[in-house]
């Protein structure tokens, strides 16, 4: 593998590097191939059940480019037929259970509510004397308050307003000012005293005064403790709620063999090859458990097939990138429109600020970030603004070697980044690194726990992975490798 030049901000990705085939083997031809922990093997995968004797794949060809005809794909125990993509459900408070987004609306109001209270009363605890008289008092004072404020939190929260950091900054600071207002005046008239412009004017001098410390609490405790509970609850999976996986894929372009090359002389691309290869690509998700949903085609720009590029996803979050290639902006029209169908609630990375998602490896909470010829520190930055309320912490990784941080280093399961060491800049950023033997075997989509799919093009790579115990898929995706693609680069995972 020949190191892309760091700041050429107009070629293809580094193909997030690579592959492998089944130790022993040529590539597959025509059909996934399945490496067990023996390291071994020529099944399409224990998932399907199904043999990978070279037979095409049992999948239509499209009428017309861009347009999905019925097609018949094979799944244990006989076919399955499809027509339109499928599309999975978004993973928002409308998609989950009624008791769990309930629960989670609760829960979150309860924990903003708790820690407003407590820190009110430790500051007049402290500035009042430190006695617990002055405890006793603060409580029993702001005791309606904050049964008020709790109340619209809940009311809130049922309604979407923890999705996002600045709804919820919004959403704590009226709670907090309305339940302040509202609790003052019930505590004032419950004392005997009647309901008049005296009562309401002491209310609403408080906010600046006795009710200051109330409502900045609630103000600071919502969009960081609050939703980060509500966020938690609403992710966390049970069997009735799990979302599909599924993987955002888009067809090649027409104009495919005009994508663009950093370090590769240019060969001859085989449309045909290279459609046929994106199906069985596709097709080897669909046989471990995937659905998958196309991108609208956009036959002019070459590289499209490459959606990675395009945008990456936080849980229900989805930032579109600002590509650091002109040429390749024009790809982001066609993946946001398929992330808002899916219901993801939509970011975006603004220039001057460039991103692209190549550069963008996550790993837990962790999320490194390629500071590369694509990617510049106004992009980081951007990203680092968008996700850190989302609980993700960004770690910037200088990336010279290659164009992109994942034509270095991809990330098992268990969190151990994998990479060549030759072609990667800093592997002493991560907290677990395994060196692999070839370049291209720095590549792989984690299909489950257990299964890696990666391009049939490093079995070095692909034996000492099942010696692991993981079980290795391999497809053929030379086409893609002629302009610099590979598996990662031609999906995007949605878990």
């Amino acid at each position: 593998m020949t190191s892309a030049p760091p700041n050429d901000p107009n070629s293809r990705d580094r193909n997030d590097a690579g592959g492998t085939n089944q130790p022993g083997e040529a590539a597959p031809v025509s059909a996934s191939r399945a490496v067990g922990s023996s390291g071994m093997g020529g099944g399409a995968g224990r998932s399907t059940g199904s043999s990978s004797s070279g037979a095409s794949p049992s999948r239509g060809r499209r009428g017309t480019r861009g347009t999905r005809t019925t097609r018949t794909t094979r799944t244990t125990g006989g076919t399955r037929t499809t027509g339109t993509p499928t599309t999975a459900a978004p993973r928002s408070i409308a998609d989950v259970s009624f008791g769990r987004a309930l629960a989670a609306s609760v829960l979150s109001a309860l924990v903003v509510a708790a820690v407003a209270h407590v820190v009110n009363a430790l500051a007049y605890f402290v500035g009042g004397g430190s006695t617990f008289q002055v405890l006793a008092q603060v409580s029993a004072y702001f005791l309606w308050s904050s049964v008020f404020a709790f109340v619209l939190l809940v009311a809130f929260a049922a309604l979407g307003g923890f999705r996002r950091w600045h709804n919820a900054l919004i959403v704590g600071l009226v709670s907090g000012l309305v339940g302040a207002v509202l609790g003052t005046i019930l505590t004032v008239t419950s004392g005997g005293q009647p309901l008049n412009s005296d009562v309401l004017s002491f209310a609403g001098a408080s906010l600046v005064g006795v009710n200051l410390i109330f409502v900045l609490a609630y103000a600071v405790a919502t969009p960081t403790l609050g939703r980060r509970v509500w966020n938690a609850m609403l992710a966390a999976r049970s069997t009735e709620d799990e979302r599909p996986r599924t993987a955002l894929v888009r067809i090649p372009a027409t104009t495919l063999a005009e994508g663009q090359l950093t370090h590769l002389d240019r060969q001859p691309i085989d449309q045909q090859l290279a459609d046929e290869q994106w199906e069985r690509y596709v097709l080897a998700f669909e046989e471990n458990g995937w659905k998958t949903r196309e991108v609208p085609a956009a036959s002019d720009l070459a590289d499209s097939v490459f959606v990675e590029d395009a945008v990456v996803l936080f849980g229900d979050t989805a930032v579109l990138t600002s590509p650091g290639a002109l040429s390749r902006r024009g790809e982001i029209e066609g993946v946001e429109e398929a992330v808002r169908e899916l219901g993801f609630a939509v970011e975006r990375i603004e220039l001057p600020g460039t991103l692209d998602g190549g550069d963008v490896l996550k790993a837990g909470d962790k999320v490194y970030v390629g500071r590369s010829g694509r990617t510049n520190a106004e992009g980081i930055a951007q990203l680092r603004a968008i996700v850190s309320p989302l609980g993700y912490r960004v770690i910037p990784v200088p990336v010279t070697k290659t164009l992109h941080l994942k034509s270095q280093v991809t990330a098992l399961p268990d969190g151990t980044v994998i990479g060549h060491p030759e072609t990667v800049d800093a592997p002493e950023m991560f907290d677990r690194f395994l060196a692999v033997p070839e370049p291209h075997g720095s590549a792989v989509v984690v299909l489950d726990e257990g299964t890696l799919l990666m391009s049939a093009s490093a079995p070095a790579t692909a034996a000492r992975l099942a010696d692991l115990g993981y079980r290795v898929v391999t497809v053929d995706v030379s086409e893609f490798e002629k302009l610099e693609g590979c598996v990662t680069c031609l999906s995007v995972r949605i878990r």
